[in-house]
């Protein structure tokens, strides 16, 4: 990309998106809108399928600003992030990576499960994440500094924390944060119809199901029922499955694998539906 080119996109307009459904549940479409204004980065925490990704895209799209989305792994390495010199019809050239078209182009970037990531990836996001707001690329010797559209966003889940996966305490303090948990009955209700389709009143059955899953405490599970496999479950009934094994196929095979626990899940299950 040349001078020009660069400076055309970094003062081109924003471009129009679809806005994503979201039900907000409390303030924190205003709490995004305000960090982004005021140029703060933001950590999103809460359990898996509860949303953060959706919210994410929804207030990008809300705020016309492209998004760059990288889902974090232990094999992510900070050129992954920056970007890396390839070979290219026998040139070698500088292929920019996602967090770096973000800050050329002033996007969001929303790095998801930050905490799978190494800790020398993160100190990447250092400069970003303070006063300077810029990210230097050692290989090309150039230091961007984020123009007012960028922002810079991550997510974790707080239920896979441990010693061996957390963010260092120098990380966090460097972001403003919001909390998230599944939604109240009727919102996750009005969730799991707008996105299956299915009638509201056949989706207040299967989101009490769903509460009821989340509250077993005899019950031993890495992860509870989201509301994503609530939705793929509305899914399943809408399209002509029986409630039963949609639930089955839905909520309980891809939890778990231990007989004696599906046995037990699958009773109330047939509770619910009979």
């Amino acid at each position: 990309m040349s001078h020009f080119q660069l400076q055309q996109a970094l003062h081109a307009p924003a471009v129009l998106q679809e806005v994503p459904f979201y039900k907000p549940v409390g303030n924190e479409c205003t709490l995004f809108e305000v960090a982004y204004r005021q140029q703060l980065p933001l950590l999103i925490k809460g359990p898996t399928g509860c949303g953060k990704t959706r919210f994410i895209a929804h207030m990008a799209a809300r705020l016309g600003r492209p998004l760059h989305t990288v889902s974090c792994h232990d094999d992510m390495t900070a050129a992954d992030l920056t970007g890396r010199y390839l070979l290219k019809g026998g040139e070698t050239v500088w292929v920019d990576g996602p967090l770096t078209q973000a800050v050329r182009t002033g996007g969001i970037c929303y790095l998801d499960e930050i905490v799978e990531a190494r800790k020398d990836v993160t100190v990447v996001l250092h400069p970003l994440t303070d006063d300077r707001r810029i990210l230097p690329l050692e290989r090309t010797g150039e230091i961007l500094k984020a123009p007012d559209g960028f922002m810079l966003v991550v997510s974790y889940n707080p239920g896979y924390q441990n010693i061996l996966k957390s963010l260092k305490p120098s990380t966090r303090q460097r972001f403003v944060s919001i909390s998230f948990d599944f939604a109240p009955l009727e919102a996750e209700v009005e969730i799991v119809s707008s996105e299956s389709g299915l009638p509201v009143e056949h989706c207040i059955p299967l989101v009490n199901l769903g509460k009821r899953l989340r509250a077993l405490k005899e019950v031993d599970l890495e992860e509870v029922v989201s509301t994503r496999l609530l939705v793929y479950c509305a899914i399943l009934i809408k399209n002509g499955l029986d409630p039963f094994q949609a639930a089955e196929t839905a909520l309980v095979e891809p939890l778990c694998d231990d007989l004696d626990v599906k046995e037990g899940l699958l009773e109330l299950i047939r509770a619910t539906y009979g």
